[in-house]
Parts: structure tokens; C-alpha cells; sequence
């Protein structure tokens, strides 16, 4: 069932690797998506030959064997008579992309799909639930379908929906939002949408929860799974290389120099959360160097395996297989009380991730906190506190920070992320702190408006605490397209309060 297709970065060898080492393209990833022009085989054997003789010219070598890619929204001018829905109405048919198979890393794929924009040329999975979230605003229905079918056949192929469809980025998963993905076809299309994909629910629970009956005693993890101190199961962020990531092979190399054998394991692992990267991964809360991701229990990820185990028993119950409807419900309520009992902190009123080395709270606080309200699991009490910190720490100009720790990295102050406004927007609505929510979609929209008033762009991320400042960090400049700040965009705007 579960194949590999032709691993093209790894066939092009010593190749790939002096490319990216020269720096020739600042953008590592550029190289990764390169599409070759002839079998790898023939390209490796004649770079053997060349770049051995005198004034042999690297990038000419690449140009003659290879098809560079270029931004393609760059060829998109905004029309500035439009305004902000209409405008991200027309962006769907400009991010939408197909994928056929053409020997370079990109994973094809039977339908239609979206992308986010900017350098970001396949879909993301994580990324792909929100974008959905403003199709069915659009009324793209047609979209949502095939972007799922699309899951489901990865789930088929490789028994579980990669970071995003590229070769290199098979060793490791993103945020589980499938189980999301598929409620919301079936708000749209009927309860049919969960017996559809009950098969591959199922297999991407087997690929979270894989190994666990080689866990007792000594052994306390494997890949995906963290024994807790009272036997407990929980999950944590897992890939299954320790290398440098192709697509940002230059830096991984120099981090690798600095730190210990297994930094590549820890930032490949934060990559699979999608907060790649933020100092809630790293030990010192600084530097990406002591990132140890695979020792952290997260909030997030712990919820929305509770949501796929919540959905399964849903989906077996439609079945009229109550038997194993009723196992996973079990599942979730002991996940439940597992995330209660670990990592609720009654002292501060707040969810922390958990560091399973020193069986203790990270004490680090993000806006991951929200999940649990999103997903309905915090009592009354615990949403009244949860909902104070947010407004006292988190809430700013432009909406939601996405930690409090300023490091330079992306995923920290002051930068806010559309994905998390929307889910701490909903787990605050559905607990009833309205006034909240309200200021969270105000502060969050008024900015996205008018950062496409002054730029004509919608972008990736913003600065939510100096709305006048760009949003900076990461290892790349900000992106513009953009697909989940567009669905998060229209989605919120149309939710009544």
C-alpha cells in the first residue's frame, strides 16, 4: 500500500548538495522544487564529468539541466477597484494548482488543490483546513471536495498526509486537522462525508498512535508517542530523519556544526508543528540550537488527536458499529484527562506543554492555550481564566500574539498568525466571552485591511503589537498570497457573534 515515489533530492546525490552549499540560490528551496530536464541519473553522471575541468561554471551546469522555478503570483497585479472579499474571491483561482507527476520532488495528486502563495508552490497540510474555511465562504465547495479526496489519497499512498506534497517532506506529518477537514464536508455535503472517509481517519490515527505496545518499563517514547508517568498516552511532534532538511539545507548544515548529533531530528520535529520555529521548542526559550522539540508534549497536538478520536467513534456510531464507537470514545476521554491532569496549570490558569524528560510544565506560555476552548474540552472555570490571560497578555493591536517571547523567530512576538486568531476567536465564542471575540476579529481584521489598503497584499503573518511595522523573522522574507489569511479572513468576517 505504501509506496515511496523516486526520492529526486536524494538521487541527485553530491549534486544536490554542492548546490546548496554554494548558496547559488538564498532561497534553499528553490533547488528542492527544481524540475530536471532529463533522467537524474544522466544529469548526476555528466556533473561527475564537468565539474571536475577547469572554469566549470555551476549555475550554468544547473540552468542547462534543470527548469528554475519563478514566484508565479509575481505575474498577479491586485485590481485596487475591488475590495478585500472580492479581491481574495478572484486569489482562489490564482493559488489553485494541479500536480502531475514530472520527476522532480513534487508529489502528483488525482485533483485540484490550493496553495498559500508567495515561494510556497505545493499545498501545506495544516495550512489547507483554514484556506477551506473561506472556500465555503466562497461557496467553493467544489474545492474543499477535491482538496480532501486528495488527503485521502496521500493517506492511501503513504499511510499519512505529509507536511506538504514534495518527496522531501515524507518523513513527517503537520498539525492532524483531516478529522477538521472532514466535518466541515460534511456541514457542507451531508454525514455521508464520514463513512466516506472513515478507512483513512482510522489510518492516520494508526500513524499518530504507532509503536505504542512498545512502550512500558524504560522505553517511554517512540516516534509519535510519549509514555506519561501514571501510563498515560500522549503525543508529541515527531520526524522520522535526523538530517538536514533539503529545503533549508544550508542552515541545517551550519546549525548541525554547532550543536549536538540530534538538532536535525528537533527542528525537523518542530516543522511538523508548524510553528517552524517558535522558542517554545527551544530549551534556552532563545536559540534555535537548543531546540528539543521530540522532549515536548504539546497542547495543540494532543487536541486534535482528541478531535480525530472524537470523530472516529462518531463516524463507527453512524456505521451502526457501536462496539467501536464506544473504544474510541474511551480513547478521547482518557486523552481528555490526560491533557487535564499534565498540562492545566491551576496556579496560573493556563494550559502549558509539557517536557516529558523532567516529567514537568515547560511553563512557557503561547497562545496554543486556546485549542482546548476551541475544541469545547475547559470547564466554565477554566475558560474564565484562560480567557483573562488572553486578553491581558495576548490580545494587541492587531490581534492575538502567538507567544509572549520576543526571539527573532516567526512564530513568537510580535508576530500573530491567522490560523490561531480563528481558534482562539471560536473556543472564545463558544464559551460565551463575546465581547472578547469580538475585539480579537476587530483588532485582527481592521489590520489585514488595512495592510491590503496600503500594500494591495494580503500576507502570510503580521505584527500584531506595532500594526504599522512588517512582520519579520523566519527563514524566509514574509510571504504574499495568502491562503489560510484569506480563509481565516473571510471565515471570521462572516461569523455572527
Amino acid at each position: 500500500m505504501h509506496h515511496s515515489p523516486s526520492l529526486f533530492v536524494e538521487n541527485l546525490e553530491e549534486l544536490f548538495a554542492d548546490v546548496q552549499l554554494s548558496g547559488l540560490y538564498p532561497d534553499q528551496k528553490t533547488f528542492a522544487d527544481c524540475i530536471p530536464k532529463f533522467p537524474v541519473p544522466d544529469i548526476l553522471k555528466q556533473y561527475r564529468i564537468e565539474n571536475k575541468k577547469t572554469g566549470f561554471n555551476l549555475a550554468d551546469f544547473v540552468n542547462r539541466h534543470f527548469e528554475v522555478p519563478v514566484q508565479e503570483q509575481n505575474q498577479f497585479k491586485t485590481d485596487l477597484s475591488k475590495n478585500i472579499e472580492e479581491h481574495i474571491s478572484s486569489l482562489w483561482s490564482v493559488l489553485t494548482r494541479t500536480a502531475t507527476d514530472n520527476h522532480s520532488s513534487l508529489l502528483a495528486l488525482p485533483y485540484p488543490f490550493v496553495v498559500p502563495g508567495g515561494r510556497f508552490r505545493e499545498f501545506f497540510y495544516w495550512d489547507s483546513y483554514f484556506t477551506m474555511l473561506g472556500l465555503q465562504v466562497s461557496g467553493r465547495s467544489d474545492l474543499i471536495k477535491s482538496m480532501i479526496a486528495n488527503f485521502a489519497h496521500l493517506i492511501d499512498q503513504f499511510g499519512f498526509i505529509p507536511n506538504g506534497n514534495r518527496t522531501y517532506f515524507l518523513s513527517r506529518s503537520q498539525p492532524p486537522f483531516f478529522s477538521l477537514m472532514v466535518e466541515l464536508l460534511a456541514i457542507e455535503t451531508g454525514g455521508a462525508a464520514y463513512s466516506k472517509y472513515l478507512p483513512q481517519l482510522h489510518q492516520e490515527y494508526l500513524f499518530w498512535m504507532n509503536g505504542k505496545e512498545l512502550l512500558h518499563g524504560q522505553q517511554r517514547d517512540y516516534q509519535h508517542l510519549v509514555l506519561m508517568p501514571d501510563g498515560e498516552l500522549l503525543n508529541r511532534y515527531f520526524d522520522k530523519l535526523n538530517s538536514p532538511r533539503p529545503e533549508s539545507f544550508l542552515e541545517d548544515t551550519q546549525t548541525m556544526a554547532h550543536s549536538g548529533p540530534s538538532i536535525c531530528l528537533n527542528i525537523r520535529a518542530a516543522c511538523e508543528s508548524g510553528w517552524d520555529f517558535s522558542s517554545r521548542w527551544f530549551k534556552d526559550q532563545k536559540n534555535l540550537n537548543t531546540a528539543h522539540t521530540t522532549d515536548i508534549v504539546p497542547i495543540d497536538l494532543n487536541c486534535l488527536l482528541w478531535h480525530l478520536e472524537k470523530t472516529i467513534g462518531k463516524a463507527e456510531g453512524l456505521n451502526g458499529n457501536f462496539k467501536t464507537a464506544a473504544l474510541f470514545e474511551e480513547q478521547a476521554e482518557s486523552r481528555e484527562q490526560a491533557i487535564q491532569k499534565y498540562l492545566w496549570s491551576a496556579a496560573e490558569g493556563m494550559y502549558y506543554d509539557y517536557q516529558h524528560s523532567a516529567e514537568k510544565q515547560t511553563n512557557f506560555p503561547s497562545i496554543a492555550m486556546a485549542y482546548p476552548l476551541y475544541f469545547g474540552m475547559a470547564s466554565a472555570a477554566q475558560a474564565k481564566a484562560l480567557a483573562s490571560v488572553i486578553e491581558k497578555d495576548f490580545l494587541k493591536a492587531g490581534g492575538l500574539l502567538t507567544t509572549l517571547n520576543h526571539s527573532g523567530q516567526q512564530w513568537d512576538a510580535p508576530n500573530g498568525w491567522a490560523p490561531l486568531q480563528w481558534i482562539a476567536f471560536k473556543g472564545l465564542k463558544n464559551y460565551g466571552f463575546l465581547e472578547l471575540a469580538e475585539k480579537t476579529r476587530t483588532n485582527w481584521t481592521t489590520m489585514v485591511e488595512q495592510h491590503f489598503k496600503e500594500t494591495g497584499k494580503i500576507s502570510e503573518k503580521y505584527n500584531v503589537q506595532d500594526t504599522a511595522m512588517l512582520a519579520t523573522g523566519g527563514e524566509y522574507p514574509n510571504q504574499d498570497g495568502f491562503g489560510w489569511t484569506n480563509g481565516v479572513y473571510l471565515k471570521m468576517k462572516s461569523e455572527t457573534l
